[in-house]
């Protein structure tokens, strides 16, 4: 296989990630989560489907899906995302809202030797640092169980699981609100899906989080998975 350009990974990246939760990959839905026209995306699909061996199956209107070689290798650069995130935010200190830009530079160069050399630095971590899994050497991927924010019902408590990476401003957000990874938190009021959602942090003062933000937040109830004190572990660090 030839080496894959950075076009290429992403839209294997976007594909393999959009049909984790449905069937194929619609150029409509591409398009949106690479910035690019729908023009171009179908014009990227067909090449991608004509190159040898084929790295996705697409059919007009229908949309694509990845072939078993596609799949490896956008498996492969999500494994490098997710690492380089988790070096730079526990080894270099950044900010959990500054890793995804600095990895997406990356992702497409390191060299195996390297990727190994920062799992075992890091301890062979499972989770990066927004709570996504991240695919191991050889290629499985470890669960990852969760629910929007916005699916709970009042009087739950919820711990935090899952959060976007690609956006800085709602992770920055989040920690103006005390939201991190792994928090347990009280659902107040789950009014619909227009108006803001209230938690509450122990005996804290309650406050809200809006709409979008409670539909991309990614939970679990709590006691039904990690809780902050298997932070280090999902890491795969020693206490």
């Amino acid at each position: 296989m030839a080496i894959s350009t950075e076009s290429t990974d992403n839209y294997l990246k976007a594909v393999f990630e959009l049909t984790a939760v449905s069937e194929r990959a619609t150029t409509s839905e591409i398009s949106r989560r690479l910035n690019v026209s729908a023009a171009s995306v179908t014009g990227m699909l067909k090449k991608l489907a004509s190159a040898t061996p084929s790295l996705v199956t697409y059919e007009k209107r229908r949309g694509a899906e990845l072939t078993a070689t596609g799949e490896r290798r956008a498996i492969e650069v999500i494994r490098h995302h997710r690492l380089i995130e988790t070096y730079l935010h526990e080894a270099l200190g950044y900010r959990w809202d500054e890793v995804h830009d600095e990895a997406e530079k990356l992702e497409h160069f390191i060299s195996e030797e390297l990727e190994d050399r920062m799992a075992a630095k890091l301890g062979y971590p499972e989770y990066d640092p927004h709570g996504h899994p991240i695919p191991r050497r050889n290629g499985t991927i470890p669960p990852c169980s969760d629910v929007p924010l916005s699916q709970i019902a009042e009087g739950t408590t919820i711990q935090v699981n899952r959060v976007p990476d690609h956006d800085p401003g709602l992770l920055q957000t989040l920690t103006r609100c005390g939201v991190g990874l792994y928090g347990e938190f009280t659902v107040v009021r789950q009014p619909g899906a227009q108006v803001a959602t209230v938690l509450r942090k122990g005996n804290n003062t309650p406050f809200a989080l809006d709409a979008d933000i409670a539909h991309r937040l990614r939970v679990k109830i709590a006691g039904n998975g990690h809780t902050e004190g298997d932070r280090a572990a999902r890491r795969g660090e020693k206490e």
